[in-house]
């Protein structure tokens, strides 16, 4: 950077303008536990697996280093003598295609093996496929060395061999050796930023003039989507197809995803935060290593999102003449008992076309909804969609379905818009006994995401489960608010107080009450 160039603050800068800098080097040298440590979140899969290779993907997090920022990328081990068609081979391939794409670079070898082999492999391979990156080479695991100056010495002599410039020491797994990372990738960042930023004063106001306006409106806030399913339903091909890109590796193999991959990308002047969760394992198909720790991170993902997409597979709902299997419906009704938006996709369609599949493809069709509905009672108009992600299509219709999914999911509706409804809805129900029916003094919606009701109402009486199901099927109906969880809650008015309310305000002996239906009070 120049002497006389200002400093630039990364901690205020769009992170959609942020360098990209990813980790690369052969399999298992510490780049997710690098990765880790950058995004200061323990969001990738860490296993020690000499025979196997753990990540897969390529990861994308906001790395945080000192006063820097910038988008990192995990990649998988590169492995450069992968046969043709191997999965290794397909890694190797996505990461090329993600390197061309990538501002810097991290070569991560491991100091205590010394220099490997496959570390010139990489070096070569890094050549050919970005001429124009020059990587900073990091010894990790260097706190093995750290009391050996003669080690030390001898282990970057070596690595110098990889031809990249000196090398730095760290440890990924302690934290040794990041203000040495730091004071390597600072220089390079800011020489880049400096380049973006000039001449584009002019749109960095109207981003932020553009991101002012959205804030008070929740449903503009960014997006979290969290796609799940069993093993081998086309989840990974659906994030790709969201994406338009290829993040995430694909193929016949089942369980070929282990890490939960998180992406971001803009669909319409909006911020989706994707991710795809490893497959959803039957508890008699669990083991133990990278596979049940891909479960655990596949729940924690699913509790984070939005809105859940759930994928099935059309050619197995034809097979097994049912649409959801045990771990589906668990799936399902968990996304719903924790107040999530769920929309179902059925992947692979392209699988029932042809004359001979035609009562069968019209069937599934007409099938699958009403089966969810049945196996999911908690909800109703849960959106369905029927889609070939392999073919490339479907995007639209997936996105449509998942933004009005999450519009609804933030919907706020005034106390004078919801009372001037409650009258119209009392006067349409017909009861048995109108004066031993307890009345509502005023309803009011005391949250978002999702939308969540109080009812008020006289005395220490509460409204009967079948009054609740009414109120709440008429909120669906007249606010279209189909297919997202709803909940209510009560609250009793003391008969005494109910006289001097303007006086006292609703807040004097309030107590609490929740409705027997109300697990976790969600109510549709």
């Amino acid at each position: 950077m120049l002497a006389n160039q200002k400093s630039i603050d990364f901690t205020e800068l769009d992170i959609n303008l942020l360098p990209t800098v990813m980790i690369i080097g052969r399999p298992n040298v510490g780049k997710s536990a690098l990765f880790n440590r950058l995004i200061r979140r323990r969001e990738a899969l860490v296993y020690n697996t000499p025979d196997d290779h753990v990540t897969r993907d390529i990861r994308d997090g906001l790395a945080k280093l000192g006063d820097l920022r910038f988008r990192v990328l995990d990649s998988a081990g590169l492995e450069t003598e992968a046969t043709s068609g191997s999965i290794l081979n397909r890694t190797a391939a996505m990461t090329a295609n993600m390197l061309a794409r990538t501002q810097f670079a991290i070569f991560l070898i491991d100091v205590r093996t010394g220099l490997h082999p496959l570390d010139q492999e990489v070096g070569k391979w890094l050549r050919k496929h970005a001429p124009g990156i020059n990587p900073i080479v990091a010894m990790n695991k260097s706190e093995s060395l750290h009391k050996d100056p003669n080690s030390f010495a001898e282990a970057a002599t070596e690595a110098l061999k990889l031809g990249f410039g000196e090398p730095i020491a760290i440890s990924a797994e302690t934290g040794l050796g990041m203000t040495a990372l730091h004071e390597s990738l600072r220089p390079m960042l800011e020489n880049y930023m400096a380049k973006v930023l000039d001449g584009k004063s002019s749109q960095d106001e109207n981003l932020s003039q553009d991101n002012g306006s959205s804030k008070d409106d929740e449903s503009k806030l960014p997006l979290q989507l969290a796609i799940v399913g069993r093993p081998n339903v086309g989840k990974s091909t659906l994030l790709n197809v969201l994406l338009q890109e290829d993040r995430v590796l694909v193929g016949p193999e089942a369980g070929l995803t282990r890490d939960s991959v998180r992406a971001q990308f803009q669909y319409q002047g909006r911020t989706v935060y994707l991710v795809d969760t490893a497959g959803w394992l039957q508890r008699g198909d669990r083991h133990k290593g990278p596979n049940s720790l891909s479960v655990m991170q596949s729940r924690k993902n699913l509790m984070r999102a939005h809105i859940v997409a759930l994928v099935l597979d059309a050619e197995e709902i034809a097979k097994a003449r049912r649409s959801m299997t045990h771990a589906e419906v668990v799936i399902a009704r968990q996304a719903v008992e924790e107040g999530r938006g769920l929309v179902v996709v059925v992947n692979k369609m392209d699988l029932l076309k042809g004359p001979r599949n035609s009562a069968l493809y019209k069937r599934v069709k007409e099938a699958v909804p009403q089966e969810i509905q049945m196996v999911i009672p908690q909800i109703t108009g849960i959106p369905v969609l029927f889609i070939s992600a392999i073919d490339g299509r479907g995007r639209a219709a997936v996105m449509s379905q998942v933004i009005a999914a999450y519009e609804k999911w933030c919907l706020r509706l005034s106390t004078a818009r919801l009372n001037r409804w409650l009258r119209k809805v009392a006067s349409r129900h017909s009861w048995k006994d109108q004066g031993s029916q307890t009345k509502i003094k005023y309803f009011t919606q005391v949250k978002a995401r999702p939308p969540t009701f109080v009812a008020f109402v006289s005395g220490n009486t509460k409204l009967s489960d079948t009054y609740v199901r009414f109120l709440t099927k008429s909120l669906k109906e007249d606010f279209d608010m189909g297919g997202i969880p709803i909940r209510i809650m009560q609250r009793s008015v003391p008969r005494m107080a109910s006289g001097s309310s303007s006086k006292t305000g609703h807040s004097t002996g309030k107590t609490v009450e929740r409705t027997p239906s109300d697990k976790r009070s969600v109510v549709v």
